[in-house]
């Protein structure tokens, strides 16, 4: 395990719009960060980022946490994968420390993988450029295919030599772990008992993820494939997963967003091809349909996507594959296929690196009219099958449902009423109605959910803002954490600290909800250890569900625009420090809620009491109404309800 000195300096560093920002394309607004959520499809932007406080919070989905906590979630790495992450980007010495059995042989399995990718990357590099197996069978091919040394040390590609157990040998010499080789796709079991290589006589590929490591591998056939699969690609496991990633994302990232567009190829080829010829900024989605979290990758990045497909069937077909999620997401799409049966990385080898851009330039087909016109020569005069081509066409259009979409969707719903040719508006009816039809599909599934969700009763653990607004108790308790935790380390007056104050004003209360009773006695322990606790350091406690409700507690929805203190000028609406009536206000309000409940429970004893214990009971009314009274004398005339 990580010591615990290693993890307070890790943390100490941490810039979580450094680490988030790495991930998401972010804005300032007010004194916080906005983005469009990596965790969930959304249109408008509710994934805030606050760097005052260390955290992220998308008010869309819920999501919430700190920088290891999104790391965690976001590339999948385990807790000391996302510290290991942040030390080598911190340049931080990692010092270990024993942990149990158990949890090493947690933590190993995705390190291993990682490590077994690292030696195979390494030996495939080694096969290629320094055997003479690779120099004449890979090594040529790859050169007679145009590629250069540079473009293929830049792209790590090596070669699996023909042997049957090449690989796999030399990882058990290196003392691998032969029980995690066959997760990894590059060793096969055969036989129950035999270990060999699985991707024996081919071109490989490395696949890297965001931060550059090595996930996975795709490998290539030399030549044509007769009846062997042309590729095969590392099976899913726990840091690969083939729809969350492109292939050349980690090269084309600053070319994307230098360019404000994103090329989209089928191939690896075609990828390194074209970088090669220095066009950088493309990826490829490694001939499969497009998914929602690939789209998602691209609009970290930009709002443009040209998908540049081979020309035959084939290539048509798998461009428009994914249309509608790019759609939904809110990219604006243009198609552009390449002639006379050739692919991106032939034509460009051909024709040249300016004759590629400008035929890209000149060829953009709007993917929408393109997907139409390819629909409706499929129909040809079949009537029946030009109603199905409308109805398609209008769900497509309707997937157009953000404000600043409203001009795109009436152009294309002009544009295609004209080629389909029919009455513009009752095209306009169609699309309309489809887009009333999602809205209520998705308010009642919705409306399922919260009532299956009420009707299972979610667990203690699970505290989100909702439940909280509508339990009053809970209200006064979260006020009470929310100001111990962003001013308890301030000072009261000269022999306090505003944590202190609370402390002595709460000492005869509890909290109802059990999980802020033990976030304030959590606390008070480090408070008296001496551990300054405050909302960045309860960030990093070792327990979930106390780190989540922290976030729940100091992320809220809305801030004040800096705009106030320009329009209410020397009122200091933003710049003024409220922190000791914040503590006082949610100290007392929370005292009254609690007294409030104690009446009500000594009223009905005095209802059911015996004669002889209810001047007690009466004594115990007047002394809780000289208490409420004195708090009422500091805030005024209150009623709480």
């Amino acid at each position: 395990m990580i010591s615990p000195n290693t993890i307070q300096e890790i943390t100490n560093r941490i810039d979580i719009l450094d680490v988030v920002g790495e991930f998401v394309k972010l804005k300032k607004r007010g004194t916080n960060y906005l983005g469009l959520c990596p965790f969930h499809n959304e249109k408008s932007p509710s994934f805030t980022v606050s760097p005052a406080k260390e955290i992220y919070k998308c008010f869309g989905c819920g999501k919430s946490g700190n920088s290891i906590g999104f790391l965690m979630e976001h590339e999948k790495y385990s807790y000391v994968e996302a510290l290991r992450w942040l030390a080598a980007r911190y340049n931080i010495a990692v010092e270990e420390t024993e942990s149990s059995p158990e949890q090493k042989l947690l933590n190993q399995t995705a390190d291993s993988l990682y490590a077994i990718n690292h030696f195979a990357q390494k030996f495939f590099t080694a096969q290629l450029t320094e055997t003479n197996e690779g120099k004449n069978i890979a090594l040529s091919y790859l050169q007679e295919r145009g590629f250069r040394e540079s473009i293929i040390q830049k792209f790590q590609i090596g070669y699996n030599p023909e042997s049957k157990d090449a690989l796999t040998k030399a990882l058990l010499e290196n003392q691998f772990n032969a029980e995690i080789l066959p997760k990894t796709g590059l060793v096969s079991l055969r036989n129950n008992d035999e270990l060999v290589d699985n991707y024996r006589g081919r071109i490989i590929f490395p696949i890297h993820n965001n931060s550059g490591k090595i996930i996975g591998f795709g490998a290539r056939v030399i030549g044509k494939a007769d009846r062997a699969p042309k590729y095969i690609n590392t099976p899913e496991n726990e840091i690969y997963s083939k729809s969350k990633i492109l292939y050349g994302s980690y090269f084309a990232r600053q070319a994307i967003d230098k360019a404000n567009e994103c090329l989209l190829v089928e191939g690896y080829t075609d990828v390194v091809s074209l970088h090669q010829a220095g066009i950088e900024n493309v990826v490829a989605s490694g001939g499969t349909s497009l998914t929602t979290d690939q789209i998602r990758l691209i609009k970290k990045y930009t709002n443009n996507l040209t998908i540049i497909y081979d020309g035959d069937n084939a290539g048509i077909k798998a461009a428009l594959r994914g249309l509608d999620m790019a759609l939904e997401e809110g990219l604006n799409v243009k198609l552009v296929l390449i002639p006379d049966k050739e692919d991106p990385d032939s034509y460009v080898n051909k024709v040249g690196v300016a004759a590629f851009n400008e035929f890209i330039a000149s060829n953009k087909k709007d993917f929408i009219l393109f997907q139409l016109d390819v629909m409706l020569k499929e129909a040809g005069n079949d009537v029946s099958r030009k109603s199905v081509v409308v109805n398609q066409v209008a769900e497509t259009i309707s997937k157009l449902n953000k404000a600043e979409d409203f001009t795109r969707q009436q152009d294309y719903i002009r544009q295609c009423a004209a080629l389909l040719k029919i009455d513009e508006s009752g095209l306009t009816n169609l699309v309309n109605k489809l887009k009333r039809d999602k809205i209520s599909k998705e308010e009642k599934k919705q409306a399922s959910e919260e009532l299956q969700s009420a009707q299972a009763g979610q667990p203690e653990d699970v505290l989100d803002d909702s439940q909280l607004l509508f339990n009053k108790d809970e209200a006064h308790e979260r006020n009470v954490l929310k100001v111990l935790l962003e001013f308890g380390l301030n000072q009261w007056d000269e022999t306090k600290t505003m944590a202190e104050y609370i402390f002595s004003e709460l000492e005869q209360f509890h909290f109802d909800n059990s999980q802020m009773e033990e976030l304030f006695e959590t606390y008070k322990k480090m408070f008296s250890e001496g551990l300054a606790p405050n909302v960045k350091s309860m960030l990093y406690h070792p327990n979930e569900a106390l780190r989540t409700l922290v976030i729940h507690l100091s992320m809220s929805h809305h801030e004040l625009s800096e705009n106030w203190d320009k329009k209410m000028e020397g009122m200091h609406i933003l710049n003024r420090d409220t922190s000791r009536q914040d503590v006082l206000m949610s100290v007392n309000y929370f005292k009254l809620r609690k007294l409030k409940k104690m009446f009500e429970e000594n009223q009905r004893d005095m209802e059911h009491a015996p004669l002889a214990d209810q001047m007690r009971l009466m004594e115990l009314h007047l002394h809780l109404k000289t208490i409420e009274r004195e708090i009422t004398n500091q805030l005024g005339t209150v009623i709480i309800k």
